[in-house]
């Protein structure tokens, strides 16, 4: 095992890199009763998306690292999904802000249940800023497919799919999908019988995002 700098280090230089080099991406597992284990298949089948469509050489084999582990560094994106509660340790909350500090990336796509739960736990994340909204001209709209703000996957309660982030130090390091469903998208076509459009929209968007955080270094 790495020190926590050695890994630190590394996820810094891995940020702004990865196209010279593969990578994994990894969802993050937590406490509190919430299914972290849902849509299995999202992340593989983006990974393989994005290899196609950028050029990258991203593993498709995606682990699940726990939020209070020292592994969370070996990995420059770590997902996050569900539908129920959430809950992150002391411990743990310490732990996901160093690695986020440190060159880290999270992304929290909500399967629907997650907002009222995940909110507060972002809060205690990062207590002293609040959640942005990103605006649909912002650049992770504009990588290589041309969107015009989050697609809506599924319905759920029927609002206007919401992009927010929190930025530190000039970069975007935790992006919240709220009301899009961008996961289930990505799921295999089979899993919810979503149209090609949809699943290809979510892909597309997903793939903006792994090329805003790496090729961009995720700088607002």
């Amino acid at each position: 095992m790495r020190s926590k700098t050695g890994l630190i280090v590394t996820l810094i230089l891995l940020t702004g890199a990865v196209y010279a080099q593969g990578f994994q991406l990894a969802v993050l597992k937590y406490s509190g009763g919430g299914d972290y284990y849902a849509n299995p298949t999202a992340l593989p089948n983006l990974a393989r998306f994005a290899n196609e469509q950028l050029n990258l050489s991203i593993d498709e084999d995606v682990p699940y690292v726990d939020a209070g582990s020292l592994e969370l560094f070996n990995y420059p994106f770590i997902h996050m999904t569900g539908h129920g509660n959430v809950f992150f340790s002391s411990a743990e909350l310490e732990n996901l802000r160093s690695y986020l500090m440190g060159g880290g990336f999270l992304h929290i796509d909500d399967n629907y249940g997650l907002d009222e739960f995940i909110r507060p736990e972002i809060q205690k994340l990062f207590p002293n800023d609040a959640l942005v909204e990103l605006p649909f001209d912002h650049p992770i709209f504009k990588q290589e497919f041309e969107l015009t703000g989050l697609p809506k996957i599924h319905e759920h309660d029927g609002k206007r799919p919401q992009a927010f982030a929190i930025i530190k130090e000039g970069r975007m390091v935790l992006l919240y999908t709220y009301e899009t469903d961008l996961g289930d998208g990505w799921e295999d076509e089979s899993v919810h019988n979503d149209p090609p459009g949809k699943r290809q929209a979510a892909l597309r968007m997903g793939a903006n995002i792994l090329q805003f955080v790496f090729l961009n270094g995720a700088l607002e």
